[in-house]
């Protein structure tokens, strides 16, 4: 191998190219939102959520009162003769009519429900509505229970039962759990708009046909049906507009990332709404942008009004939204990579999105301060309290990732000089990729410092570096990437970076991309080394991850025990 010059690190090293100055943006004065206005994008659960949340607490103020007092006699008088009155309207033929319609209501069906929408939830991922689901099923189905053994109430009397029926009758279980499971698998599986509407008043009609089914075979009392189906429909209705609205967790058959929020209609408007009173800019589109390379959050180029002295000229800014489902994802990504690899350093989960945006405007404004080329942070701006934020900062108009843009010396030594920065001030971006590092007209920029860190470890810091000539290669060549990495690291460092980096520490993007090529650029930087070192070992185990561990299969365990009680109970 043709020996390389090498000059140490020291003052004569390259250093990064200036940048210019933001584009001027015109500002109003901002406006306090009031004590008790709701926010631009208010949580809402609707009318039609707070009627059946109330005729449920009608519901379950009555069958106290009942338990108390002992009026239940009351209703039994009125059911009597509701069933007396249908069954002397039986026949043969309608029997069997009654039979086939209220097979939905069967232990066999509601099962086949159960099982059907867990599978088909986990075969399209849509893990939020899996859980909620298994929560409405589980709530639903013990609460029934609870509330029929604590009254007691028998079968209708006085009146022939022809149909199969089990346990106590108030509410009816069967059309508790039923009226739940369906319109559960409307609001987890169907897209909102006309379908979910169709769907709605299909389940409406399918309990309808139950419900005279199990009336006219005297299975339950008609008070007993009304109630199961009050509580049955409001659970579901209530968990699902609160925990999967439709605006963070959207019903969808396409192949776009959930972590992409569509900010088009009420988000889009307040959005708008929001930069005016919060930072007094003036916002005229907001639109997606760049959501190949982001899959955390959902990137936003927003246009503005320029400022008088730049009118005619188009000016921009970059938004970052983050919502509470990005936090969740977080989480459970973090508690997989521990589960799978153990001690990584700096990966423990944030709790609110507020904390995460609050840290990556913090994160932003120190490299800023340190000079290094990155988008000048504007502020954050508020969508729903503790739901949505928005992250704005300067829109790097004109440039291009990394892995398409034109690469020179001048380009290649702005990035190494980003990560000796980086390492000077005792920072570490680790999340560098093509998509992170923009270039326009000759000018490098760093993006995205959400998972950056504040005094990291020599390994992290060793991760960037690997990563970056990796991306400046891409487009290039290894033996040039490594000639210029050399006249500012020396030989041990970047043995030491290349040491610490393989597959896992390696971003998603920079894998795929480094596939696509067919090019094996770390085993071709490996072979330039004058030496190497042993691979940093990744895989730890510690007293976190095996209780980690042990909890995880707990809970599994657990919830598995509870889906097989449910399934296996009769109704």
């Amino acid at each position: 191998m043709a020996s390389l010059p090498q000059a140490p690190p020291g003052p004569g090293r390259p250093g990064p190219v200036p940048r210019p100055a933001p584009p001027a943006i015109a500002r109003v004065r901002s406006r306090r939102r009031p004590s008790g206005e709701p926010p631009p994008l208010p949580r809402a659960l609707n009318a039609s959520g707070r009627f059946w949340l109330g005729l449920s607490g009608v519901v379950l103020v009555v069958w106290a009162v009942v338990v108390v007092t002992g009026t239940i006699t009351v209703f039994d008088v009125v059911d009597t003769r509701i069933l007396q009155a249908v069954s002397e309207l039986r026949s043969p033929g309608l029997t069997e009519v009654a039979e086939a319609a209220g097979i939905l209501a069967t232990d066999e069906a509601i099962h086949v429900l159960w099982l059907s929408n867990l599978v088909l939830l986990a075969v399209f991922r849509r893990w939020r509505h899996l859980f909620v689901w298994l929560g409405v099923g589980l709530l639903v189905a013990n609460v029934g229970a609870f509330l029929a053994i604590t009254l007691q109430r028998p079968r209708p009397f006085e009146v022939e039962i022809i149909g199969d029926w089990s346990s106590f009758s108030m509410p009816s279980l069967p059309m508790t759990v039923l009226a739940a499971f369906l319109l559960s698998t409307v609001y987890a599986l169907v897209p909102p708009g006309r379908w979910r509407t169709r769907g709605k008043w299909a389940v409406g009609g399918l309990l309808a046909i139950t419900a005279a089914s199990r009336i006219y075979l005297a299975q339950d009392h008609p008070t007993g049906i009304l109630a199961g189906i009050v509580l049955g429909v409001a659970v579901p209705l209530a968990a699902f507009r609160l925990l999967t609205p439709n605006a963070v967790y959207p019903v969808r058959y396409t192949r776009a990332r959930p972590a992409h929020l569509d900010v088009s209609g009420e988000r889009g408007e307040a959005i708008v709404r929001a930069l005016h009173d919060q930072l007094g800019v003036l916002a005229t589109e907001v639109v997606p942008f760049g959501l190949s390379g982001s899959g955390g959050s959902t990137p936003l180029k927003i246009s503005v009004k320029a400022a008088p002295a730049a009118e005619g000229e188009e000016s921009c800014i970059f938004g970052k939204l983050y919502a509470a489902t990005h936090v969740r994802s977080d989480r459970w990504y973090k508690l997989g990579r521990t589960l799978l690899y153990g001690r990584l350093e700096d990966e423990k989960p944030f709790h609110t999105v507020r904390r995460l945006v609050q840290y990556e405007d913090y994160i932003l404004r120190l490299l800023s301060d340190a000079g290094l080329p990155v988008p000048h942070p504007l502020g954050i701006v508020e969508i729903t309290p503790e739901r949505e934020y928005l992250l704005v900062t300067e829109f790097i108009s004109g440039a291009k990732e990394a892995g398409e843009a034109e690469i020179d010396d001048s380009v290649i030594d702005q990035g190494l000089s980003v990560v000796r920065r980086m390492w000077d001030i005792g920072m570490a971006h680790r999340d560098i990729k093509p998509a992170n590092l923009l270039v326009r007209t000759g000018t490098l920029f760093v993006i995205d410092s959400a998972f950056a860190e504040v005094r990291p470890s020599p390994w992290r810091q060793a991760v960037d570096l690997a990563n970056m000539m990796l991306v400046l290669a891409l487009r290039t060549d290894a033996q040039r990437v490594y000639r210029r990495a050399r006249l500012q690291f020396s030989d041990e460092e970047i043995a030491e970076a290349f040491a610490a980096t393989r597959g896992l520490t390696m971003p998603t993007q920079l894998r795929r991309m480094l596939r696509q090529q067919g090019r094996d650029l770390h085993a071709d930087f490996l072979r330039l080394l004058p030496f190497r070192l042993p691979p940093v070992r990744i895989q730890r185990w510690t007293w976190r991850r095996f209780g980690l561990t042990l909890v995880t299969l707990a809970a599994v365990v657990v919830v598995g025990a509870m889906s097989v009680t449910v399934l296996g109970s009769p109704l």
